[in-house]
């Protein structure tokens, strides 16, 4: 079998250059997509920011992925995923998103192979440097074309956002209105809100699952009271009717006796006549 006529560097991993990539057989695209790390190499790994971070961008994922998935939108999302770009450093942003794409599992967002990048990117900030997330990822993004970036300070609870222009390589800062940064890529406003990061649309906050857990819980509970009620409402139904059918019975018991003794008395006050004439 021929050799591959590209190598990936593990210290500097990088998708081909465009060029070579359409010139390699679907084999050869195949052995450098498997070739692809799907993690940091130990150079560039970054330590750990704790549960604050972490817990950002798994919420940022599980929220918006319910709400695509009750509106029907294929949406493919993915925390600290390793995107390639042709010839550039990969790099995992927190959390991407994919506009209309299959929502599979991956082990890394090949751009050349997937025939598109991520429409949209962000970053959660807890103790970590600022400077790559709030200047050097600003103009990277905007040069790959990644159609909006977000930035989330949760150190200094504060949310940044940009905007890719049609036909510009160079980011537009979004402008809050009346707080809410406007994602057009998601179709959704931004805030950031006891600090935490929220989502909304039409003015409403989309549910968390912890929250969606405690709605459904409410929702059973208030089933369960109403059942209760209905099956108290019945028995009550049960025992009042079934008073009236014995009321009723000893009414016609009642009255059947004084038929009988009423009978009786004809029949004596007969009997006596007879025994006087």
């Amino acid at each position: 079998m021929a050799s591959n006529p590209y190598r990936v560097n593990p210290d500097d991993p990088r998708a081909p250059p465009q060029e070579l990539w359409e010139q390699l057989t679907p084999e050869e695209q195949a052995q450098v997509i498997d070739s692809l790390p799907s993690e940091f190499p130990v150079s560039q790994t970054h330590p750990p920011e704790g549960d604050p971070h972490y817990e950002a961008k798994s919420r940022t994922r599980e929220v918006l992925g319910s709400f695509f998935s009750r509106i029907g939108r294929k949406v493919y999302l993915a925390c600290e995923l390793p995107v390639y770009y042709p010839g550039e450093s990969m790099f995992a942003p927190d959390v991407i998103a994919v506009l209309d794409v299959e929502s599979r599992s991956r082990m890394r967002w090949m751009v050349s192979a997937e025939g598109k990048g991520p429409d949209l990117a962000l970053e959660v900030i807890v103790a970590g440097e600022r400077r790559k997330d709030l200047e050097r990822n600003v103009e990277r993004f905007a040069r790959l074309g990644i159609r909006e970036y977000f930035v989330f300070d949760r150190g200094r609870l504060r949310l940044s956002g940009w905007r890719l222009e049609e036909g510009r390589r160079a980011y537009r800062p979004i402008l809050p209105q009346h707080g809410f940064y406007r994602s057009d890529v998601l179709g959704l406003e931004l805030q950031v809100d006891d600090e935490r990061l929220r989502f909304y649309v039409g003015g409403a906050a989309l549910p968390e699952a912890q929250e969606m857990i405690s709605r459904l819980e409410h929702m059973m509970e208030r089933v369960e009271a109403s059942h209760t009620d209905l099956e108290h409402q019945l028995t009550e139904e049960m025992r009042l009717r079934a008073e009236e059918s014995r009321l009723r019975a000893e009414e016609t018991q009642r009255r059947e006796d004084a038929e009988r003794r009423l009978a009786e008395a004809l029949a004596e006050l007969e009997r006596l006549r007879g025994e006087r004439g």
